[in-house]
């Protein structure tokens, strides 16, 4: 258990999320600070430099991703796990690789988003798939490569990928495939 009181920054724009996620870690003991976007956050952990925190990895106009880097750099030390409804490979790699701990996706509980904290090391034991996963999974996994390989910008994966870009638009609305 913890010995003292750690601060939870919670970054997500879903607000029914925020207060789910806020009302659980403060029974368990933290401090908790919601942040809706970017900004918000980057002040919050300024001014209360928080030991560990949530962030969404599509927040309503910014990405995740962008916000990583510069969360890090304010808060070296904090302990950050990306959760998302939009996983794919693409996003976890760039996310640790930017420094999160884990990623997780969501519907996530807070219990496994504090044992995703809390874990210092990866599973050799993690479960590989039976089956190769589907086209439609296939298909969402390459859109999400091209989109980082843009930096995100939706006109530019649309060229590269030879679609247009509405139809680009309504694919990454849509939850991706589990399988």
């Amino acid at each position: 258990m913890r010995e003292s009181t750690q601060r939870l920054l919670i970054i997500d724009d879903d607000e029914m999320f925020c207060h789910v996620l806020d009302r659980a870690m403060s029974r368990r003991g933290f401090e908790v600070l919601v942040a809706r976007n970017a900004s918000e956050a980057l002040t919050l952990a300024r001014r209360h430099l928080p030991e560990i925190a949530t962030l969404d990895l599509k927040l309503e106009n910014e990405s995740g991703l962008k916000l990583l880097p510069e969360l890090l750099e304010l808060v070296p030390h904090c302990r950050v796990v990306v959760l998302t409804g939009y996983s794919s490979i693409a996003t976890a790699v760039e996310a640790i690789k930017l420094g999160a701990v884990n990623y997780l996706c969501k519907p996530a509980d807070a219990d496994e988003i504090l044992v995703a904290l809390e874990r210092q090391q990866g599973d050799p034991d993690t479960e590989v798939a039976d089956n190769p996963p589907s086209i439609n999974r296939i298909t969402w996994e390459h859109i999400q490569k091209v989109l980082q390989e843009h930096d995100g910008n939706i006109s530019a994966t649309a060229r590269a990928l030879g679609m247009h870009r509405r139809t680009l638009q309504r694919k990454l609305q849509k939850r991706p495939v589990r399988r």
